[in-house]
């Protein structure tokens, strides 16, 4: 049986679909500014032609390709919390630097960095980030934790942790420090469960 063939509108949802995930690819292993077109193109199996039929600019590219990323952090992050048998504090944390540590987390790092110098970037960026902190307090006010903390103190804690474990996965490329890592996120369990941070005993250790 001869196979069916693609619509006009499939293919051309195809193409799309192929050229975000090749920025994204892209911006993650050469970072943003050797991000070229004719990169993605070649990733893409798509002419130079054919990248700017569907899109206006690199730019337009760049940003779909950030928000197929917030796309797929938040997917994955639903699917590890789902797969959970009991959620906790720690294995919600330990979810949390995994997707920072993602792989394709790296191309929203890169345009975040190359935001900074880059007014275009930085204005079309800006509703992308804004809508990226929305989501993730709304998956923090859907956990058990959301019910012992007020608020506004839990928006400010989620993105204060979310920001932590960026700012750990940018610096952990040129300056790792693994055996802080375990005692970070413990240190962080404590916090949000409105402990100290040490115990008498452990004070004691840390004046002799």
């Amino acid at each position: 049986m001869a196979a069916t063939r693609r619509t006009q509108t499939e293919r051309r949802e195809a193409t799309i679909a192929a050229l975000v995930v090749a920025a994204a690819e892209s911006l993650a292993e050469l970072g943003y500014a050797r991000t070229s077109t004719i990169e993605i193109a070649r990733r893409a199996g798509v002419s130079q032609g054919g990248l700017f039929r569907h899109f206006e600019s690199r730019l337009d590219l760049i940003l779909a390709a950030a928000d197929e990323v917030r796309s797929r952090q938040f997917d994955d992050f639903r699917l590890g919390l789902a797969a959970l048998d009991e959620f906790s504090v720690s294995a919600c944390l330990t979810l949390l630097r995994r997707a920072t540590r993602a792989p394709m987390n790296a191309a929203w790092y890169e345009l975040l960095v190359a935001a900074r110098t880059d007014a275009d970037l930085r204005q079309r960026l800006t509703p992308l980030a804004e809508r990226y902190h929305r989501e993730i307090i709304e998956i923090g006010h859907a956990l058990p934790i959301a019910e012992s903390m007020p608020s506004d103190e839990l928006d400010t804690m989620i993105l204060g942790v979310v920001h932590m474990l960026d700012g750990e996965a940018i610096t952990s490329v040129v300056l790792a420090h693994p055996e802080h890592e375990d005692l970070r996120l413990e240190q962080l369990v404590r916090i949000l469960a409105g402990q100290r941070l040490f115990d008498s005993e452990s004070a004691e250790s840390a004046h002799r």
